[in-house]
């Protein structure tokens, strides 16, 4: 499940601020493919490669600009575009590779699932994911999400409907939940 050593990088700008998106290859064999390892809203690459799982982590990472990318790391750049162009789910369509426990997994998988506009809470997500009792666990994946946007973690709040809290900011969050309609965005 290891990269090959050297991911690629883009930084592009959004009305959050930049956003940062890091490819790199994934997999053994047949199933070796470019995956998004890691995004966020930060012009470091080396900030969001602390995020990526050690067995998946690169050793290197190559800025990149929007014109030199391509494969994954383009998808992914156009896909953000779309995204703050008003396509909502287009990260979605984009390949991506994280490495946790079988829960947090499952729970990843999950979030990419949740249609934009819906904001579901820790224990939709653990119920969504197999374990309803385990809402503390749906939390830790959304914390150990490196993928943000392409698995949209910021769109699960606490029980009490608050807006919780987001690795780049409520203010963030709260812009990319109004951004998508949800209700209650703040």
């Amino acid at each position: 499940m290891t990269t090959n050593g050297t991911a690629r990088s883009c930084t592009v700008s959004t009305p959050d601020g930049p956003f940062t998106v890091v490819a790199g290859y994934g997999g053994v064999g047949a199933d070796r493919a470019e995956y998004v390892l890691a995004s966020g809203w930060t012009s470091d690459p080396t900030e969001l490669s602390e995020l990526i799982h050690p067995s998946l982590r690169p050793s290197h990472i190559e800025m990149c600009s929007e014109e030199d990318s391509d494969g994954v790391l383009a998808r992914a750049v156009a896909a953000v575009r779309s995204y703050y162009g008003g396509d909502d789910n287009a990260p979605q369509d984009v390949p991506v590779l994280q490495a946790g426990g079988p829960f947090i997994e499952q729970a990843w998988s999950r979030l990419r699932e949740i249609p934009a506009g819906t904001a579901l809470t820790y224990t939709e997500l653990a119920r969504l994911s197999g374990n309803p009792s385990a809402s503390r666990a749906a939390a830790s994946a959304c914390a150990r999400n490196a993928a943000a946007l392409f698995v949209p973690c910021h769109r699960i709040r606490r029980s009490n409907g608050s807006i919780g809290g987001f690795r780049y900011g409520t203010a963030v969050k709260s812009a990319l939940l109004r951004r998508e309609g949800a209700q209650g965005a703040e």
